[in-house]
């Protein structure tokens, strides 16, 4: 069966909304700063609680999907491509930021992303 890019769409609509077990490492927003050309990831602390609700560490308090807390991140890391910045978090901090698979899968897959919309001068919002 020929795939479409609006089947290929709905499927990656759909995968998006599944249940991710959350990384207790942290997690990264990204960004594009365009002026410099460059792809960044600013990465933030986390504990996760055991019904796997991500807490602020400062406070205990539940950390919203979306707005509504100012944190401050413990590093912000580049990269003018999507390699360079993988190369920049996995291979040459010790200890490494990341410690779950599906969570550095994830990772690579949005700074493909965010390189494709630098290039291309196209919006950037992460997944």
């Amino acid at each position: 069966m020929p795939f479409t890019l609006e089947s290929l769409k709905t499927l990656d609509d759909k995968l998006s909304n599944r249940f991710i077990k959350l990384d207790p490492q942290g997690y990264f927003l990204i960004y594009l700063d365009r002026e410099a050309g460059l792809i960044c990831a600013k990465h933030f602390t986390n504990v996760i609680d055991d019904r796997g609700v991500a807490l602020d560490p400062e406070t205990g308090k539940p950390l919203p999907c979306q707005g509504g807390v100012t944190r401050t991140h413990t590093q912000i890391f580049t990269g003018r491509t999507a390699k360079e910045l993988c190369i920049e978090i996995f291979e040459k901090m010790d200890p490494c930021p990341i410690s779950c698979l599906d969570h550095a899968a994830y990772l690579g897959r949005e700074f493909v992303r965010a390189e494709m919309a630098l290039i291309s001068g196209d919006e950037y919002v992460q997944d």
